[in-house]
């Protein structure tokens, strides 16, 4: 019996991501992520959107992701479009950082056509550091304030 249930279970989940939609016309991607290689999160506290993750994202991402045409409808520079996502749903999943696709399209893990910002992209603008990354992590697993 549990192993029916089991079966049932794992047909459904690589049948549904193929089957569901985003808003859009064309099915899910369903890349695995290894989170053991995600950058720890930061010891530090108190971290706050203002203070200690929009430097960090005024730096990487708000040139493609700001006011001015951002892509996929994606604003970082502001603590409620960061909160809002894009047209592809919500990037921060507020007290778990390891399964926000923010982290780990800024750590480049999952599909490389989701790194973020992109390698070798126009702008020259280079990965984010582990310490950005822990940083992001700990904003987001504190709550993301």
């Amino acid at each position: 019996m549990i192993r029916k249930l089991l079966l049932v279970w794992i047909g459904a989940a690589l049948v549904l991501p193929l089957v569901s939609s985003n808003g859009q016309d064309k099915p899910k991607k369903t890349i695995a992520v290894d989170i053991r290689k995600l950058p720890p999160p930061s010891d530090r506290q108190g971290l706050t959107y203002a203070a200690d993750i929009k430097p960090i994202l005024d730096e990487s991402c708000v040139k493609c992701h700001g006011a001015e045409k951002p892509k996929a409808k994606l604003r970082l520079d502001s603590l409620e479009g960061t909160l809002k996502g894009g047209e592809n749903g919500k990037v921060i999943d507020s007290g778990h950082s390891a399964s926000s696709v923010l982290v780990i399209n800024v750590s480049h893990l999952g599909d490389p056509d989701d790194y973020m910002p992109p390698p070798n992209n126009k702008a020259k603008i280079g990965p984010l550091t582990k310490d950005q990354i822990g940083l992001i992590r700990a904003w987001i697993d504190q709550g993301a304030k």
